[in-house]
């Protein structure tokens, strides 16, 4: 298993950071190779959403359940199917923004060395352009 930390600081409040990021439809904003997001149900503890990502060209199918949610502060979804991975954001208030912390844990499908390799680096820079992507929008109150 794979496992990329990243943290970014946004200048918007906490409340605002979080409320947008625990909304599963917006993950087909922020996040690269996130084509569809469907079936979500529930909220907090026990939500669901199916999801449909394209990685290094291929289509790939799972669904994300939230394991943990407290408002405002944390929380921490696990994800199956085609990835098999666990994304644990934390927030907190920090000089009038918000500071974001995630660490996402993944594996990657059964590709051999050098692909996985090739494929944990595209991803790390993925991630940075997501975090870009979010800092962006909640600071331009673009969330949807």
């Amino acid at each position: 298993m794979a496992t990329v930390e990243k943290c970014v600081r946004i200048d918007a409040p906490v409340e605002d950071v979080f409320a947008y990021l625990r909304d599963p439809m917006s993950n087909v904003e922020w996040l690269p190779g996130m084509m569809e997001v469907t079936e979500v149900s529930g909220q907090g503890v026990g939500a669901r959403f199916r999801w449909v990502y394209k990685m290094a060209g291929i289509l790939l199918k799972g669904e994300s359940t939230v394991l943990e949610f407290v408002p405002n502060e944390r929380f921490v979804s696990q994800s199956k199917g085609a990835i098999a991975s666990t994304w644990t954001w934390d927030f907190a208030s920090e000089n009038g923004g918000s500071r974001v912390d995630l660490a996402v844990d993944y594996t990657v499908p059964v590709l051999g060395k050098l692909a996985e390799n090739l494929v944990a680096r595209q991803n790390e820079r993925e991630l940075d352009v997501a975090l870009a992507n979010i800092k962006a929008r909640v600071e331009n109150g673009e969330r949807s």
